[in-house]
């Protein structure tokens, strides 16, 4: 690619950017102060390379998935982080009276509203944490307390009742059996876990007349984790243009009812983690980027945050602010 057609490339995700119209030569071509015939034939270029296409509804162009990629890589992705917007977060993260976690909350709401998008903070002990053991606390003999412990030693716990009909030692089964069956299960799969199991294995019969107790710790699971997320924003994708079909939208709607959304966070990954389009694994999300931005907590712990938008996202502002929220939610860690 040329200097020439990178700048085209930059100005015409720039200006899709900021109107979500389709990007015409005769635009590019007065910005630049050239023929519209040479920013076509360029333009040109560019689609045959594979980074910007037509539209069905206009004779104008639109990054593709390709196109953003460049522009992220190339243009975007290595700015140095820029602090001069980010007065209300800069604020915040100086507040030494609020709790950690209250911190983070607010800089979750300030992130969505600062970018018109869906907002994700993960916590260290929701997506990462192991089952280690499962346990069950007698408190009176219609009372129990089943305990979750992880691999990192955090416990969650839920009040039971045991019903007359179930005796000690039938607990005790099913204590023995959810511990082989969920040892070093991430926490985050242990619903879907035992559901699959308890339809499709032998355990569906003994545990039969146990329902309740394995809707416990199904619920004490989810607690588990759920206590550990903050989602926020979920409704400034309607305002998006790429949602006016209702069909994408319910599809977008579904997804984050169903808690699939978090399958498209990468937890993983080191420094930022942008995924575009059909890079994510979850259907409804092919119209959308997800921006991750992982950071440390000790202890070998990590937490994410991240932002769900359209493709048409504003990663020249975006992409910076996450790196600093991450870096400054760190520091939360470190000044304990």
């Amino acid at each position: 690619m040329t200097k020439r057609q990178e700048m085209i490339l930059k100005m015409i995700v720039d200006e899709y950017v900021k109107t979500a119209e389709p990007i015409g030569s005769k635009v590019l071509a007065e910005i630049l102060d050239v023929s519209s015939a040479t920013i076509r034939n360029e333009m040109g270029v560019l689609e045959d390379l594979g980074y910007i296409e037509k539209t069905h509804t206009s004779s104008g162009r639109v990054p593709s998935e390709k196109g953003y990629r460049y522009y992220i890589e190339t243009i975007v992705k290595n700015l140095e982080e820029e602090t001069d917007g980010f007065f209300e977060f800069e604020e915040l993260f100086h507040n030494k009276e609020s709790e950690r976690d209250e911190i983070i909350k607010e800089a979750i709401d300030l992130l969505s509203q600062a970018t018109n998008c869906t907002a994700i903070s993960l916590g260290p002990n929701a997506y990462h944490s192991k089952v280690k053991k499962v346990q069950l606390v007698p408190i009176t003999n219609h009372q129990a307390l089943i305990l979750v412990i992880t691999n990192f030693g955090h416990v969650e716990s839920k009040q039971i009742t045991i019903q007359e009909e179930i005796d000690t030692q039938e607990l005790i089964k099913v204590i023995d059996l959810l511990n082989e069956l969920l040892v070093d299960t991430p926490i985050s799969k242990v619903s879907e876990k035992l559901h699959y199991e308890i339809q499709h294995s032998h355990i569906k019969e003994l545990l039969k007349y146990r329902d309740t107790i394995v809707d416990s710790f199904i619920e004490a699971f989810s607690k588990f984790a759920q206590t550990k997320y903050y989602l926020t924003g979920q409704s400034n994708m309607l305002y998006q243009p790429e949602f006016n079909d209702i069909q994408k939208l319910r599809e977008f709607i579904s997804t984050i009812e169903n808690n699939e959304i978090f399958k498209i966070v990468e937890t993983d990954a080191e420094g930022i983690s942008v995924k575009i389009g059909t890079e994510n694994r979850v259907t409804a999300m092919q119209d959308c980027t997800v921006i991750s931005s992982t950071y440390d907590t000790g202890e070998g712990e990590k937490g994410t945050i991240s932002l769900v938008g359209p493709t048409r996202m504003d990663y020249r502002r975006v992409i910076p602010l996450m790196k600093y929220l991450a870096k400054h939610i760190q520091k939360l860690y470190e000044e304990e």
